[in-house]
């Protein structure tokens, strides 16, 4: 594989961009095996966003011949209050999230931030350094990375922590190529403001969209971002436990506006998740209502479904249909305790 194909393969949907990538091809020239990684705070039910198609973009970087390390952030997700802020909560969740993203990632590693801590005794030192660097107001515009407002009440001096720690999670790993999704994009932006004064290695930055949710998105500017599919919301999204049945009613509930295609969850994951997958999709339907067709690429689908020759009903029970392909083989090798199952729910 040439670097052109190698930046290419990066820039696959679901990315949404690379900061930049004239700096990802001068990165391949002189490193054939350049270091990733993606940090993930450990919240809760793992979904077709936050695993799915979070994982085929990490196995994209891995067949691009990067080494990927995925970091869950187990320090962060108590800081952020995820999981009741409760440590042995945390902690048994981290191990569901190590086995679910084995089988999604296998050629990836995965770093517990605790791990990191313990092993790499100059981090705290080079945290105190790097915050010597934040003034006060830059720390509380970037904490909407946490899911937070920027309004000062009620948060806890620990939560200041948190993009700093980021930031220097991203030094201690040696990552050439910071990645994550476009609610992260403020941390990266500082990163790369902020290494050059500290002479640390600057990392391209890639960032992909995130997968909406299930329901009519927000009228906002932001709706990618706040009508994200969302771990605590069971309507809006599809779950790695959920069952075939669910799944194909959850789809057929799904938001999906005829030949409307700004924010459709249906078309963003046929787009990102199944086309990823295969090479075509198969739509099964009566002679009269147009009979079966097949396509062998997502702009065909779009195109199709903007002329209203693909319905909506056709197009939810196709996406439901594969992505029950998709799922079940995962949720049937993914252990989820009724314990853990219990803890988790408990906590929203």
């Amino acid at each position: 594989m040439d670097i052109t194909e190698k930046v290419d393969l990066i820039e696959r949907p679901p990315t949404e961009e690379v900061v930049t990538r004239d700096e990802l091809t001068e990165l391949f020239k002189t490193n054939s095996s350049p270091k990733h990684y993606i940090g993930l705070e450990i919240s809760g039910f793992l979904h077709l966003g936050s695993l799915i198609s979070t994982g085929f973009k990490i196995n994209d970087f891995a067949k691009a011949g990067v080494k990927c390390t995925i970091f869950l952030a187990d320090w962060h997700t108590l800081i952020n209050d995820k999981l009741g802020g409760d440590w042995e909560t945390i902690s048994k969740v981290s191990k569901y999230y190590q086995d679910a993203f084995k089988l999604v990632c296998p050629d990836a590693e995965i770093v517990l931030g605790s791990k990191l801590y313990e092993e790499k005794t100059e981090y705290w030192s080079e945290l105190v350094k790097f915050t010597k660097h934040m003034s006060l107001a830059r720390t509380m515009r970037t904490l909407t990375i946490m899911g937070r407002s920027e309004n000062p009440k009620n948060i806890d001096v620990a939560k200041l922590l948190y993009p700093a720690m980021q930031a220097v999670d991203i030094h201690s790993l040696g990552v050439d190529i910071a990645h994550a999704g476009m609610d992260q994009r403020k941390i990266h932006m500082l990163v790369r403001e902020i290494f050059p004064k500290m002479k640390w290695n600057v990392p391209v930055a890639v960032h992909h969209k995130l997968l909406p949710g299930l329901s009519k998105p927000a009228d906002t500017s932001d709706s990618q971002v706040l009508g994200k599919m969302s771990k605590s919301d069971p309507n809006s999204g599809v779950f790695i436990h959920n069952t075939d049945e669910e799944i194909k009613k959850k789809m057929n509930k799904a938001w999906c506006e005829e030949a409307n295609i700004q924010n459709n969850p249906l078309l963003e994951i046929a787009k990102t998740v199944i086309f990823h997958e295969f090479n075509e999709m198969n739509v099964e339907r009566p002679e009269k209502f147009g009979g079966n067709v097949s396509y062998q690429d997502y702009n065909q689908l779009e195109t199709d479904f903007v002329e209203k020759k693909l319905h909506p009903g056709d197009l939810k029970q196709v996406v439901g249909n594969y992505l029950v392909k998709i799922i079940s083989p995962i949720r049937d090798k993914l252990n989820l305790t009724e314990e853990l199952y219990e803890a988790i729910k408990k906590s929203y």
